[in-house]
């Protein structure tokens, strides 16, 4: 973790005084993700750069905000930062046919905790950007390198530019949140929870806020949920630059910090990402992600399994000596838990697995299945949830982003080894200390806590 408190000098001299960029002024109409919207955005071009090279690139929310451009300018004119292209979006609005403005949208899509926005980001707003033309003719050629991609924004802007980077490290690898609204409006203070639980993603991240921000305290303290965010990112692994300061929800501090924050962003990243999650961190093999397979792997299903309403449950997972089941319920985020007698019979089922989602959204499940030391690993459309013999989640991993959630089915063949596969695709990874499942055989009792 890196703490700063920063006598910053003053802004002015660490930009230049001559713009030395030009700028293109476009909307966006009508997206398919947030429906009748208008957004309007501002691309800056550096005059230094040559459309044959890929740019860096820089999204900033709610418009031009800590003198972005001019920093920017300065940064690269001194070899501090690469060639970047800056581009300022304005959250969405919906005008009726006399242009008055009948919805704003800022909040449902900043403040939200899903991928919407990171989908709007990546099929709408930058391919747009990319069709732009300079008024001396050089096109808008972005890298697609994470590590030269940075997203920032300022306090529902920062919620939102934090989602987009977790929700899509391959598109944005470095965030900087300003007073970030990480509190009860969209399901923000879930994050933190999600990211201790969460396998380590190559992302660089700088919160900032100040010690005074309570915005609305209908809703809470902007501080300490800033606070709770951080020191969950210092135990994720990821080494955050935090800066806390005097202050409320202003974007002065942000301004005043910004040059420092944008020279760290583009230090070479030299961290590790290691987990503090004592359960995941010995179970995670460094250097082993998914490896996708070039044979496919068959797997089996069972017929649905009759539950004693009568009913009968499609998605369920029988633990390894067969005593109970857990077993998907339609329309929620909880799994059903059912003892088995001599018999085979269902009895005492109870809600008893609970899941993460994110944004109050129904989780798509496609299958789950038990390891030798009775964890439940589910397959979910926010990734696979392992959950204790207490039902409670331990952990998370991310999925390669080619699998169907709905149709993935997960096992655990050999020790160490889980393969996933939607019938198309088939990836493998190795573990540490990951036993099989063993039939007949029943795991070690993790106790009552």
């Amino acid at each position: 973790m890196k703490k700063l408190f920063l006598s910053a000098a003053t802004i002015l001299s660490a930009i230049v005084a001559v713009a030395q960029h030009s700028e293109i002024h476009a909307t966006l109409d009508n997206s398919a993700i947030y429906p009748s919207t208008v957004h309007s955005y501002i691309i800056t071009v550096p005059d230094s750069y040559d459309s044959a090279t890929p740019a860096a690139l820089y999204l900033g929310l709610d418009g031009i905000l800590c003198y972005a451009p001019e920093v920017i300018d300065s940064l690269m004119s001194r070899g501090v930062i690469p060639t970047t292209i800056g581009v300022f979006l304005q959250p969405g609005v919906v005008k009726d046919a006399d242009g008055n403005i009948v919805r704003y949208n800022r909040s449902n899509e900043f403040d939200a905790t899903d991928d919407r926005f990171a989908r709007f980001l990546e099929t709408e707003l930058l391919p747009a950007v990319e069709k732009a033309v300079t008024a001396n003719g050089r096109t808008i050629n972005l890298t697609s390198d994470p590590s030269d991609r940075m997203i920032f924004g300022l306090s529902s802007g920062g919620i939102a530019a934090f989602t987009a980077a977790w929700h899509r490290p391959d598109m944005f690898g470095k965030v900087f949140s300003g007073c970030g609204t990480f509190v009860p409006m969209r399901g923000g203070q879930n994050l933190q929870a999600i990211v201790r639980k969460h396998e380590p993603k190559p992302l660089r991240i700088c919160i900032q806020d100040g010690f005074s921000d309570t915005w609305n305290p209908i809703f809470g303290s902007w501080y300490e949920a800033n606070a709770m965010l951080g020191t969950a990112l210092d135990f994720a692994g990821y080494a955050p630059m935090l800066d806390w300061a005097e202050g409320g929800h202003s974007v002065r501090r942000a301004t005043e910090i910004f040059p420092d924050v944008m020279t760290w962003m583009w230090q070479p990243d030299t961290v590790v990402h290691a987990t503090s999650n004592d359960f995941l961190a010995p179970r995670l093999a460094p250097g082993h992600d998914w490896q996708r397979l070039t044979t496919p792997v068959a797997f089996n299903t069972e017929s649905p399994l009759e539950l004693p309403d009568g009913s009968k449950a499609t998605v369920f997972a029988r633990y390894p000596d067969g005593r109970h089941v857990a077993v998907v319920v339609p329309g929620s985020n909880f799994l059903d838990q059912y003892l088995v007698d001599a018999n085979g019979n269902l009895n005492s089922g109870q809600r008893f697995y609970w899941l993460h989602d994110y944004d109050n959204s129904q989780l798509t499940i496609g299958s789950m299945t038990f390891d030798g030391d009775g964890y439940l690993w589910v397959v979910t459309s926010a990734g696979i949830q392992i959950c204790d013999q207490n039902g409670r989640v331990r952990a998370i991993l991310s999925m390669p982003r080619d699998l169907n959630p709905s149709s993935t089915h997960i096992s655990i063949p050999a020790d160490n080894t889980v393969i996933i596969t939607d019938g198309n695709a088939t990836y493998q990874r190795h573990f540490n200390t990951l036993p099989r499942p063993v039939a007949g055989q029943r795991p070690k009792s993790q106790g009552p806590a």
